[in-house]
Order: structure tokens, then C-alpha cells, then sequence
């Protein structure tokens, strides 16, 4: 562990020469020869941004994955993004930026992030924000402004405290150039920029800097040169929101007091005096999209805004200027990004005089996560990013969750042969027999009302229920939470939250009894697991079973254990295995075909053969097992009540411990699963 003063040493060192100095102009357009990127706009630094902290192309999902949201490099993991409907999102969000870098379009459109409330898009215009800062630090992210000096030398009326004056909208030190030499130069770094993009600066000066260069020329007889060299200093320029520094927040205030010079900046009444009402220098650059120039403006709740203080945005975006009272026009760059909810952004869309506002906008959809063990790594995050008490999350608990949230989430199935849990769980990736995922996708986009995932309840809502619930478990002394204790939270405070509509009550809680059964057929799962689970014979058995249906697909023999010699494949035993997956005899062609490649393909990895890793034949294979030794169990000794301290007993809490339970939670579940398994079992007999 560093010691203060090494970490002070350490802080005191890590600003860059290149961010404190200032630097003449020639060295500036030195430095942009050397790196063209340096000149870049704003669409084009925040493209680039997404690609240098490293990206993953996703195969299945058919979507970029972004590094600074699924793997949050800065902050080792601690605001990570999931689920496939996040990255779709966030792949859309940066296409549009990349369309936008390229001048396709998108850079005259507010990329407005739509999504039901906690899905994500506030913590992604976040994270966009703060790795653009980081960004900028960063020798491939740098940029560039200037700033005018020696002004009283030159301006009689100048005052003192303006003798240094920084530009006032951050500018890029290449619009102090006429625009025909601007144009030659910008030229020439195309000539030698390697980006998918091109260089473009067609801005006119704010107007107080065009006030300081007609002033400063006039005093050296129209020589841009000397002007350059004797009153302008190029600075490193670094994104900072909380400077409101090429990163700006604007959030919507009380409607009556809302006002444009919030966004456009207004009057500095402390300078009237010294410089008169119509004078350039006496303006105010405070305005949100004055601070956002060159990087980012982020509208929280855009459409909250009152529709005539939304006019603004017309020309921020479509001819990227901005106008404040009773000054010319002001050329911007930056990305503008807006967030909003449903309700909001239904009413604008159906607004009739919101037609140009609209028609400005590109919107990208932030649903809820509809994979819900990716729901349940949101929950996890949570659990891992707060001082939980000293407390065993049983397992299934946040899966269970994570189901029951999706449930919300998903449109009920137009096929009744296939239920909504069905439907959840083929979203997640589990092979459901007989359920076509596209179809189901495609189904929900035709029924939904904007997209499916856009409504139901929030991870809020959970993470809200399993604090209480970890909180309360620590009040009452219990070392573990598990499903059943989470469920009742769920069943109690369904109806008080007030996100969620009367309507879905009795709905929600069916999904809740729903997904009830499914934590006890898990629980009963891990229960026969522990009465009756051996890796060596799940080996054994899959090895057998593999050996049998090769020899099936490729029509040969195998070689009987006992006698050696060759015989037909075990049908019958084939069977066996398959039936505990309820496989159709018209399916199991199917089945041992997908098996096989799975075998052939691991092969060709260089991978041995391991049953448990393939989820289906793991199933199948522990089921039959289970079939083959339950008639040895002692069923009486799992519902009987008292101490746990014999012999049988210890060992099956042994077993659900290794498979993450507390001793307290596996003697719980062996009550709850085991006492189901005992009936079922001595129903049979």
C-alpha cells in the first residue's frame, strides 16, 4: 500500500506538460500535421472514443459490444452494462455517432435515449460522459483551444481583468484562420489522415473573439501573422463537467421559470458598465450548449421542456447554431444526447406542432434487460458495489428474481402451447424444445406498443425489495436470503410501489406463483442432486451414452462391457436418458444430433469430454441417475423433524454447501425441496 505522500507525489505528477503550457500557434499546426485527429469534431472524438477502449463483436447478437460499457475498464467493472437489449442500444447509440462523424445526417440529430424508467440510459449517458473526460486526457483523445492575451496593450477600452481572455465557446485554434486557408490546410490533413472520416471546420469566431481579431488585425495592418504570434496561446483543452467544460448536463426546471439564455447564455450585467449593453465582450458564454462546445450535451427529461423552449434545439441542430437574444448567431459543435421516459415522449410525438422538433430527433430505445440471468448480474453488481453484511445469497435467489422481472417485461406468447415462462427462458438461452426465439421476437415487436421490454417493473423495484430483505434477515438474525423470503417482499409491496399500474396486480402476481414453481422445481433439483449426485458416474453414464449414440448416427456397433463383443446401440438405455428431458420419440433424432456436434466440436478444440458441461445432458444424465438410486433412499429422514446430526442428513448438507448454500439455508431447503421429493417419491411407492 502507497503511503500519502507517495500518493500525493503521484497526483502532484500526473498532469501532463501538454495540459498546463501554452503553446504558440505554429505549434499547433505543427502538431496537427504530425496527428490530423487532433482537428477532429466533436462526432468524430466521441466515435473514436468507443473504439479505443476496445471492443468485442458479438456473433450471435449480431452487435458491436463496446468495452466501456461491458467491461467499464476505468473503474474495474464497477458500472458494467447487461443483456443483449442494452448492447443492441448501445451499438445503435454509437452507429449514430459514427453516421454522424461521416456527416450522414445523425450529427444534426439529438440522439434521444427512450426508455421505461431504471433501464439503464441515464447510467449509460454517464458513462459516455465520464469516458469522454478520460478520453480527452489522453494523448489519442487530445484537444485544443486558444485564448487571447496582452489585450490591454493593444484595446484602450479593455479592461484589466479581461487582459487574458480564453475562448469564450472553447474553439478550435484552426477557425482563427481565414476560411480559404483554413480550407487548404484542412486539405492537406485530409491528405494524410487514417480515419473512415474527413476533417471539416467551416465555423465562423464567437462573436467576442471576431470583436478581438477585427480590433487586433486593425492595430497591425491586416498582418494575421503578427496577431497570432503576439496575441494568441494555444492551451490543451480537457473536458470537465463539473468545470461545464465540453461536457454539459442540462436538466429541466419549473416550467414558469424556464428560460432560454439557459441555453444560450445571456447578458453579463457586471460588464455593462465597463463595456456597454451591445458590445460582444459583455455577453455571458454560460449557456448549457456554450459549455458543451466541442464535446457533449446531455438533456435530462428533454421533453419535459416546455414546447416553445424546445425551439432551441431546431437550429443547435439542423444548422448547428445557436442564437441568443440580441446577438448574431453562434456556431456550436457537440453531440446532443436527450433522455426521456414513455409518457413524455408519446405526448410530443402526438403534438402536431412538435412536427419539426420530432423530425430532428433520431430516437434509440433503452428497454429493460429481457435475459434474466443478466438481470440477475444488475442484482449482483448492486449486492458487490454496497457493504453487504456478512449474509450467503442462497443459490437461485437473484435468478428467481431476475425471472420474475422479466415475466413483467416479455408480451404473452401468441402460441398457447408455449407459456411465458417457456418464452423467458428461451430468451435466455436455454434450449426449450419446440420454441422458435425469432418468432417470439418478432410476434412481441408486432404486439408491442413501442417494443417489448419497454414497460414492466424496474431493477429499482427489485434491488429496492432485496435490500429490505437483506436488511430485515439481518434484524432477525438469519445468515442467508433465499428465493422464499424475497418472493414475500415481492407479494407485499407489489402494490405499493407506484410505478406500477393497478391494472398488473393480479397479473404480476401470477407471475410471482409462476416463478414460485420454478424455484421449487430448482430447489427439488439440487435436493436429488445431493441425495444422489456422483461426477464419476455423470462421466461414466455420458461417456456410455455418447459411445451409443455415435454408433446410432453412423449406423456401426459397439462393444457390450460385460461380454466384449459387438452389439446394436442400447435403445432402450438411449431412452432413458432422453425421457428425463421429456424428448418426443419423433425428437430424439434431433437431440442426439445436436449432442453429437456439440461432442465433435469440442473435439476439434482440443476439449475433452465432460458431460456436466453441456446443460441438457447434464439434466438428463443426473435425472436418470437419480431414477436409478432413489428406491436406496431413506425418504422417511428427509421429512422427519429435529436435529440434522445424523449421518445421512450431514452428508446432504455437505453436498448443498458446496453448491453455494449456508449450512442454515441448506438445512431450509432441504425442509422446504426435500419434504416434495419425499411426497412425490413415497406417492409412487
Amino acid at each position: 500500500m502507497r503511503s500519502l505522500q507517495e500518493i500525493s507525489d503521484s497526483y502532484r505528477d500526473s498532469v501532463p506538460d501538454g495540459i498546463r503550457s501554452a503553446r504558440s500557434f505554429g505549434w499547433y499546426l505543427d502538431e496537427i500535421n504530425e496527428s490530423p485527429r487532433i482537428a477532429r469534431n466533436a462526432h468524430q472524438r466521441l466515435a473514436d472514443m468507443f473504439d479505443f477502449y476496445g471492443t468485442e463483436y458479438d456473433e450471435e447478437a449480431g452487435v458491436v459490444r463496446y468495452r466501456l460499457a461491458s467491461d467499464d475498464p476505468l473503474d474495474d467493472g464497477e458500472n458494467r452494462f447487461f443483456g443483449r437489449q442494452i448492447h443492441e442500444a448501445i451499438h445503435e447509440f454509437v452507429n449514430k455517432v459514427k453516421s454522424g462523424s461521416r456527416r450522414l445526417g445523425p450529427e444534426k440529430r439529438i440522439k434521444l435515449l427512450l426508455g421505461p424508467v431504471g433501464s439503464g440510459k441515464s447510467d449509460f449517458d454517464r458513462q459516455v460522459r465520464r469516458y469522454f473526460e478520460d478520453y480527452t486526457e489522453r494523448d489519442e483523445g487530445r484537444m485544443y483551444t486558444f485564448r487571447w492575451t496582452n489585450l490591454c496593450d493593444v484595446i484602450e477600452d479593455q479592461d484589466p481583468m479581461d487582459d487574458t481572455v480564453r475562448s469564450p465557446m472553447n474553439q478550435d485554434p484552426l477557425v482563427l484562420l481565414p476560411r480559404e486557408e483554413r480550407r487548404e490546410v484542412i486539405e492537406e490533413l485530409n491528405g494524410s489522415l487514417d480515419a473512415p472520416y474527413t476533417l471539416r471546420n467551416d465555423q465562423s469566431l464567437d462573436p467576442e473573439s471576431a470583436f478581438y481579431m477585427d480590433a487586433l488585425l486593425a492595430e497591425y495592418d491586416d498582418d494575421l501573422e503578427a496577431v497570432l504570434e503576439n496575441h494568441v496561446e494555444v492551451v490543451r483543452l480537457v473536458a470537465d463537467e463539473n468545470k461545464r467544460q465540453a461536457v454539459e448536463t442540462f436538466e429541466p426546471k419549473d416550467k414558469k421559470n424556464q428560460d432560454e439564455t439557459e441555453l444560450t447564455g445571456e447578458v453579463d450585467y457586471s460588464k455593462i458598465a465597463v463595456y456597454g449593453e451591445s458590445d460582444p465582450r459583455a455577453f455571458d458564454y454560460s449557456g448549457a450548449f456554450c459549455n458543451a462546445n466541442r464535446g457533449v450535451f446531455s438533456g435530462e427529461e428533454l421533453l419535459k421542456l416546455q414546447r416553445e423552449f424546445l425551439y432551441d434545439f431546431l437550429h443547435a441542430t439542423q444548422e448547428q447554431t445557436i442564437k441568443p437574444k440580441s446577438n448574431p448567431r453562434i456556431d456550436i459543435d457537440q453531440v446532443i444526447v436527450g433522455r426521456t421516459n414513455m409518457p413524455e415522449y408519446l405526448d410530443k410525438k402526438n403534438d402536431e406542432k412538435m412536427e419539426a422538433f420530432n423530425d430532428r430527433t433520431k430516437r434509440v430505445d433503452f428497454p429493460y434487460v429481457l435475459e434474466y440471468e443478466e438481470e440477475a448480474r444488475i442484482y449482483d453488481k448492486l449486492l458487490t458495489n454496497a457493504d453487504l453484511p456478512d449474509m450467503n445469497i442462497e443459490p437461485h435467489t437473484l435468478e428467481t428474481a431476475g425471472l420474475f422481472a422479466v415475466l413483467t417485461r416479455v408480451e404473452e406468447p401468441d402460441d398457447e402451447t408455449v407459456s411465458v415462462v417457456q418464452k423467458a427462458k428461451a430468451y435466455n438461452g436455454e434450449d426449450e424444445d419446440d420454441v422458435d426465439v425469432d418468432k417470439l421476437r418478432d410476434e412481441a415487436d408486432e404486439s408491442a406498443e413501442v417494443g417489448e421490454g419497454m414497460r414492466g417493473v424496474s431493477p429499482r423495484f427489485i434491488g429496492d425489495e432485496i435490500a429490505e430483505a437483506v436488511m430485515d434477515s439481518t434484524h432477525r438474525e438469519r445468515g442467508f436470503l433465499n428465493p422464499l423470503t424475497l418472493f414475500s417482499y415481492f407479494e407485499e409491496n407489489l402494490e405499493a410501489h407506484a410505478s406500477i399500474d393497478e391494472e398488473m396486480y393480479e397479473t404480476y402476481h401470477r407471475y410471482l406463483e409462476m416463478v414460485r414453481e420454478e424455484y421449487k422445481e430448482r430447489a427439488i433439483d439440487d435436493v436429488r442432486h445431493a441425495l444422489a449426485y456422483d461426477l464419476d458416474e455423470i462421466q461414466e453414464q455420458g461417456e456410455k451414452y455418447m459411445d451409443h449414440v455415435m454408433a446410432y448416427i453412423n449406423d456401426e456397433t459397439v462393444q457390450d462391457e460385460i461380454t466384449g463383443r459387438q452389439q446394436e446401440p442400447d435403445e432402450a438405455f438411449m431412452r432413458a436418458v432422453e425421457e428425463q428431458l421429456n424428448i418426443p420419440d419423433d425428437r430424439k433424432d434431433d437431440f442426439r444430433q445436436e449432442v453429437s456436434n456439440w461432442v465433435s466440436r469440442r473435439a476439434r478444440e482440443g476439449e475433452e469430454f465432460k458431460p456436466q458441461d453441456n446443460e441438457r445432458l447434464r439434466r438428463a444424465l443426473e435425472r436418470k441417475m437419480w431414477e436409478d438410486k432413489k428406491h436406496n433412499i431413506n425418504f422417511s429422514a428427509l421429512v422427519s423433524s429435529g436435529e440434522t446430526d445424523d449421518e445421512a442428513k450431514s452428508a446432504w448438507i455437505e453436498s448443498l454447501t458446496n453448491r453455494g448454500y449456508s449450512r442454515e439455508g441448506a438445512k431450509e431447503v432441504l425442509e422446504f425441496a426435500g419434504a416434495e421429493v419425499a411426497r412425490s417419491e413415497m406417492e409412487e411407492t
